[in-house]
């Protein structure tokens, strides 16, 4: 059964369409990851996942029940925004025992049983009582998820969860939700790709409102990357760069990324490709150290299907 089910979504803001069509489906117990340029329309979809936008055409459906303002759906759903808020003042155990609780009519003893649970799994029991205004992006980030499963949703809305933290935060949090999918399913848009690739069961590409793809994470990377090159050379980095520079002008590279000597080649994965890529390589007079080719990783996708 689809979690969450998107058909025929449009979203106009005067004559801009920042959702074109989008349909879409995300299976029960999956963390799915929402892809896309800024601008794309994932934080549209989500709102209106949420019930915080009404499509101008279509129809979302959360856990089988129709989304939208007034809709039963809501109480199903745990959302957390890119910047979440909170009253400053309160603690954490005021703020989910007391305030978020109450949103949810949760019985006290089953509000304070819940929040002591969410709280020493996001990892802030020790904190508890301090007032939330001295926290840090991370431990607001983190009280921010344990707000969102606060009341057992069956779907949790991820917007950007992690662009601001430092990599320990990202780390954490990344393993936060990787957890959650035995539980509830998880929509998660972001654009860190790396995330994305180590956490997500399916993937779906989106560009300027339109699905661009839709798989699952080892079908996506099959179907549409193209082979890259890795290639270490013993030279310095301005020789490579400058050799580089002129692989860049070839109509079978689709681009080019360095690391002091280290150069990864994305081709455009005709026939062929590869052994135009060797030529030119062994054809540069710089020693190579290293040479293989790589498997393909969620950037190359992302970016040959974003950038046409």
């Amino acid at each position: 059964m689809s979690a969450v089910r998107i058909e025929g979504v449009r979203k106009l803001y005067g004559s801009v369409a920042a959702l074109d069509g989008l349909d879409l489906a995300v299976e029960e117990g999956s963390v799915f990851g929402f892809l896309g340029p800024n601008g794309a329309g994932k934080t549209t979809t989500i709102r209106i996942l949420a019930g915080l936008a009404r499509p101008t055409a279509g129809q979302a459906w959360v856990a089988g029940i129709p989304a939208g303002p007034e809709s039963a759906a809501r109480r199903l759903l745990g959302y957390l925004p890119e910047e979440p808020h909170f009253y400053p003042w309160m603690t954490p155990q005021e703020f989910l025992a007391d305030f978020v609780a109450g949103l949810f009519r949760m019985p006290p003893r089953e509000a304070r049983a819940r929040c002591a649970e969410l709280l020493e799994r996001v990892g802030l029991q020790d904190v508890a009582r301090r007032r939330i205004g001295g926290f840090s992006k991370g431990m607001r980030q983190r009280l921010g998820l344990a707000q969102t499963l606060m009341n057992h949703p069956r779907v949790v809305l991820l917007d950007e969860p992690v662009s601001a933290l430092d990599p320990a935060g990202r780390r954490d949090m990344l393993t936060l939700i990787g957890e959650l999918k035995s539980q509830t399913t998880v929509f998660m848009s972001t654009h860190i790709l790396d995330d994305v690739e180590r956490i997500c069961d399916s993937i779906g590409i989106l560009r300027a409102g339109r699905l661009l793809a839709l798989e699952g994470r080892e079908a996506l990377l099959e179907r549409h990357a193209a082979s890259a090159l890795e290639v270490d050379f013993d030279a310095p980095p301005e020789a490579v760069a400058a050799w580089a520079a002129e692989l860049q002008k070839q109509p079978f590279v689709a681009g080019v990324e360095l690391r002091e000597s280290l150069a990864r080649i994305r081709s455009d994965g005709e026939q062929g490709t590869l052994e135009a890529l060797q030529r030119s390589v062994l054809g540069s007079a710089l020693r190579v150290l290293r040479y293989q080719v790589a498997r393909p990783s969620l950037e190359d996708v992302f970016l040959r299907l974003v950038e046409g």
